[in-house]
Order: structure tokens, then C-alpha cells, then sequence
């Protein structure tokens, strides 16, 4: 959704433009059932919308409290890392920002991967086999991706005020793209938010860099360790650090920690 918006008299953004259509009920409940459900102070449905994460932001300005759940059906302009957009069609995911507001800022360094962690075990139930972490933000099955995560700050006097917690999840595979997959035939929205969004604030209230039992559960998930990758250093991933950075192996057995960038695997 674009960022220059009005607020109606809920505290909802709207696009300029009258794109974003709310809706009285998510599968068939309604927004206040789903809050209940979900132990969170407020839902907000959207039939149709730009962007979660960006009303999430508007409501989280706005002094929206922490647990404030955004879900849309379908998103015309979800945002990725690095900039990335992609539609989000309508049924076929859970397309979904959560508002929270941390304490440790220190934490926000891991926040991707304790999500990952935290969400992996949440979803895998639903899923066909077993969920994978994959740094620094995605979760896959059998290699092909399932869900993205992507977490955005805003800071005030150099202390995090709120983040944003974007979630996108397959619920269904996207049939253009052979590289991503869905959970089981059977698994129901509701049902599956009732695991993930319990998880995902768990992990938002998270204090410090990650502990040896959450590495010894990133070990257990990793889907990179053990590869070989050609980006964003060449060499073999040996796992993460307790900081979050990516731990690569080069050929001269010189390991590198890795904070940011995208991982490309060798031909």
C-alpha cells in the first residue's frame, strides 16, 4: 500500500487510490473472534490489500498496542528483502504483519532467525515434511521455499519503538513457481494461525543473542549448512553464530561470519 494514505475513523490507512478493501470476516470469522482466538489485544481484516506490513506501521504510529495482528487475504504489493515485491493471492496463503514492541534492542540482530525457529516448529505439523530454516529469513521443505519473514524497525532516541513482523506462508503453492511449495491439502488457515501467531510473538519476546539451545535447534533445521555457496562469500556453510552472522568456510579453511546479503549457490 502506498505510503501517503489517509486514516479512517478505525485507524486504518487506506491507499489514495481506494485499493484496499477491509472485510468483516477471515474464513469465515470475525475480526474480534479471531483476536480471542489468537490471545491478541486486535485484528484487522483485509479482503484486499497493498501492503500488511505498511498499515501495521501506520497503527503501531498511531500507539496501537503490542500483539496488533494485520491479515489480509490477498496483497497487491507485499515487500521482500532488499525491496523485493510480490502478489499475494487471494485463499491461497496467510499474508499477515504483527505490531510488537521490544525491549531488548540488542535482540532485533537474531529476531529473523528466532522467528524462523520458532515459526519451523509452529508450522511443521501442517506441513508435508520437515521445515527448514534457511538464512536469513526464509523457511523451506524439501529445498523449495514455504514462508518469508521480514522484520522492520522504527527507532526513536536510538531505542527500537516498535517493529513490524511480516510473515507470508504458503498455504497453497503458488503453480507458477516450482521452487515454492504449500502445507498439506488439509490444513485450514485458522487452525494454522492458532499455532504460528502464539509462536511468532514468543519469539518477538526474546532477550539477547541466541542461546546454545536455540543454535542447537538452528543445527537441527539449517538448510544451508554443509553447502556450497558462491555468494555472499564462496565456501562451505558450517552453520550460524550466536550474533545471527552466517559462518562460511572458504577454500583455504578460513571461516567468515556473514551479517547481511542473499546466498547464491555454485553452479
Amino acid at each position: 500500500m502506498p505510503r501517503a494514505g489517509r486514516t479512517d475513523g478505525a485507524g486504518i490507512v487506506s491507499a489514495p487510490d481506494g485499493g484496499d478493501v477491509r472485510a468483516a470476516r477471515y474464513d469465515g470469522m470475525a475480526a474480534d473472534e479471531l483476536a480471542r482466538l489468537l490471545g491478541v489485544p486486535r485484528v484487522i481484516v483485509f479482503e484486499r490489500v497493498g501492503s500488511t506490513m505498511d498499515v501495521a506501521h501506520a497503527l503501531a504510529a498511531e500507539g496501537a498496542p503490542a500483539g496488533t495482528l494485520v491479515l489480509a487475504d490477498a496483497q497487491t504489493q507485499g515487500r521482500g528483502r532488499q525491496g523485493r515485491a510480490w502478489h499475494s493471492a487471494a485463499g491461497q496463503g496467510i499474508w499477515l504483519t504483527l505490531v510488537e514492541r521490544p525491549r531488548d534492542a540488542g535482540a532485533l540482530d537474531v529476531l529473523s532467525l528466532r522467528l524462523g525457529l520458532h515459526a519451523a516448529a509452529a508450522v511443521e505439523p501442517f506441513a508435508d515434511g520437515a521445515v527448514r530454516v534457511k538464512w536469513p529469513n526464509d523457511l523451506q521443505v524439501d529445498g523449495r521455499k514455504l514462508a518469508g519473514i521480514l522484520v522492520d524497525a522504527r527507532w526513536r532516541e536510538g531505542r527500537p519503538e516498535w517493529v513490524a513482523i511480516g510473515f507470508g506462508l504458503n498455504v497453497r503453492a503458488p503453480a507458477a513457481m516450482a521452487e515454492a511449495c504449500g502445507l498439506r491439502a488439509d490444513a485450514v488457515r485458522q487452525y494454522v494461525l492458532r499455532a504460528l501467531v502464539p509462536a511468532l510473538r514468543a519469539a518477538a519476546a526474546g532477550e539477547g543473542t541466541l542461546t546454545a539451545t536455540e543454535l542447537a535447534a538452528f543445527a537441527a533445521r539449517d538448510a544451508l549448512r554443509g553447502r556450497r555457496i558462491a555468494e555472499p562469500v564462496a565456501g562451505v556453510v558450517t552453520g550460524i553464530d550466536a550474533a545471527g552472522a552466517l559462518l562460511v568456510r572458504d577454500a583455504e579453511s578460513v571461516q567468515h561470519a556473514v551479517w547481511q546479503g542473499s546466498v547464491g549457490f555454485s553452479p
